[in-house]
């Protein structure tokens, strides 16, 4: 691909909006550096999706070794890792159940901020962080509310800290919205947001962790999620999260050389592949004057890509329920076997004396 006349290696396109680059052995680090900072200090397979939707060659090994020298992650792979959820859980809609904790910044406060407020669609995993200075009720309601006017409110509201939560806040909501019930258990991501507003913290050199939630939400969401086998972002929009520039099909040394607008154009402009020779050969072999039938035109068109993008948003939902009742099979698979372990350990025990048989 030839952009401002500069030559890049690509993968041959198929789609002019997918275009993949071969990288040179002096811009691995840079790009791998880059990626890992904007996924907020991601692992392996995380780092692997998002630099996959652009580069061609980064290998596994290449991450790992940069992974391996990075001091926060391996700092942050030595906390203990919490067990297997205990009941699965299977939302069948988007909506249809989230789940809300918050995080104890007390001993970190940034100003009057006290509280990270985490809200977590169930089926998408699609997250939003708020800043509390309080646990009271009002203030917790008051942020529930503004999320349920974008969103709308959900059959199901579910938090681990129910018995501080319920009294007021759920009663004050459930006056609103009849629908609302609450439950007691909720999958915890609290301490993956923890790691990952931590080592944002240190990157930037602040401990202003409540200027940082909005950045480390967009991180969240845009990271891959092994249950759903995408991000949160693709799983509520069906489409790649923008990121100015980073997003369009620009080389990362052309975007570091523009300075203004004419610039950018400049360079937009100039990309030539054989797709786009063979797509504007056949744009005007068909070119006729519709002039008069413009306005419908464009109505009708825009009318076709909602509802395709309809339909390729609910195709996503179901691939990610899918993928959740999967990992929910694999997780009773597991505790099955583990019960049958324990089991045969216990008989054993038994056999050899070591304890009594209760029976």
């Amino acid at each position: 691909m030839n952009v401002s006349n500069i030559e890049k290696l690509i993968v041959p396109v198929t789609d002019p909006n997918a275009i993949k680059y071969y990288v040179y052995n002096e811009e691995f680090y840079k790009i791998i550096h880059d990626v890992h900072l904007q996924t907020g200090h991601e692992g392996r397979n995380r780092m692997e999706h998002e630099l996959n939707a652009k580069y061609k060659n980064i290998t596994r090994e290449c991450l790992m070794i940069y992974l391996n020298l990075c001091e926060l992650c391996q700092r942050k792979g030595k906390t203990v890792k919490k067990g297997l959820v205990v009941t699965p859980i299977i939302s069948s809609e988007m909506n249809s159940r989230c789940q809300v904790d918050w995080i104890d910044m007390q001993a970190q406060s940034d100003g009057n901020y006290r509280f990270i407020l985490v809200y977590q669609d169930h089926l998408t995993k699609y997250v939003l962080l708020k800043s509390l200075t309080h646990k009271r009720a009002e203030e917790v309601a008051y942020i529930l509310l503004d999320i349920f006017t974008t969103f709308g409110a959900p059959a199901f509201l579910q938090s681990n800290n129910g018995r501080e939560f319920v009294n007021k806040v759920i009663e004050e909501l459930c006056s609103m919205w009849e629908e609302l019930k609450s439950q007691g258990s909720v999958e915890r991501a609290n301490q993956y947001i923890e790691n990952m507003l931590a080592t944002w913290l240190t990157d930037n050199k602040t401990n202003k962790w409540s200027e940082g939630l909005k950045f480390n939400q967009f991180m969240k969401n845009r990271s891959l999620h092994h249950g759903i086998k995408c991000s949160p972002y693709e799983a509520m929009f069906d489409t790649r999260e923008k990121i100015g520039l980073k997003s369009t099909s620009l080389p990362e040394n052309i975007i570091h050389k523009l300075k203004t607008d004419e610039d950018l154009e400049t360079a937009l402009n100039s990309i030539n592949t054989t797709h786009e020779k063979k797509t504007k050969k056949q744009s005007k072999e068909k070119s006729v004057d519709t002039s008069s039938e413009e306005n419908i035109d464009v109505n009708e068109e825009q009318a076709d890509i909602i509802q395709s993008r309809q339909e390729t948003i609910i195709e996503k939902r179901r691939e990610s329920l899918h993928n959740l009742t999967v990992q929910a099979s694999k997780i009773d698979f597991v505790k099955g076997k583990l019960a049958k372990v324990l089991k045969l350990e216990y008989l054993m025990l038994i056999k050899h004396g070591v304890i009594c048989d209760p029976f």
